[in-house]
């Protein structure tokens, strides 16, 4: 893969501690809230909950470009991820992720092939290793009643 892609999320306030998140790639937004574990709404996707999946979805994109490039058929794969968070110096973080893979496949012959696979999944998944990637910001705060003033 040769030069930088760029991907963008754009996320909205939408009241108390919810939103909405949308990407740039015109998929439909999806609502967000804080956990019901830090004061927010229950039966909504939470950032923690993103990060799962992000993790589990690569996994699987990953898996199945390898797999391809590799002429390996499988059947079905399934992946659960869960994200254990704990106390660090810097605040609660995930201290930990588990990605557990359930991958069918036809032929009991190739299970150690599919073995081998799976762990190349898993080395090569950009999500988890870019985990531990800088996270920078870059603010703009704006006056409500200088912009009303200015329209």
């Amino acid at each position: 893969m040769e030069g930088n892609y760029v991907f963008r999320a754009n996320a909205r306030w939408t009241g108390a501690r919810n939103g909405t998140v949308e990407a740039a790639s015109q998929a439909p937004p999806v609502d967000f809230s804080a956990p019901p574990e830090f004061q927010g709404e229950a039966g909504k996707w939470t950032p923690e909950h993103f990060l799962l999946a992000a993790a589990a979805a690569c996994f699987i994109t990953t898996f199945r470009a390898i797999a391809e490039l590799s002429k390996f058929s499988a059947e079905a794969l399934e992946v659960a991820a869960e994200g254990r968070m704990g106390k660090a110096e810097n605040g609660i973080r995930f201290t930990q992720i588990v990605l557990r893979p359930l991958l069918t496949i036809r032929n009991p012959a190739d299970r150690e092939r599919a073995l081998r696979l799976l762990e190349k999944a898993e080395r090569s998944c950009l999500v988890s290793r870019s985990l531990r990637s800088e996270v920078r910001m870059e603010p703009d705060v704006r006056s409500a009643a200088a912009e009303a003033s200015a329209a």
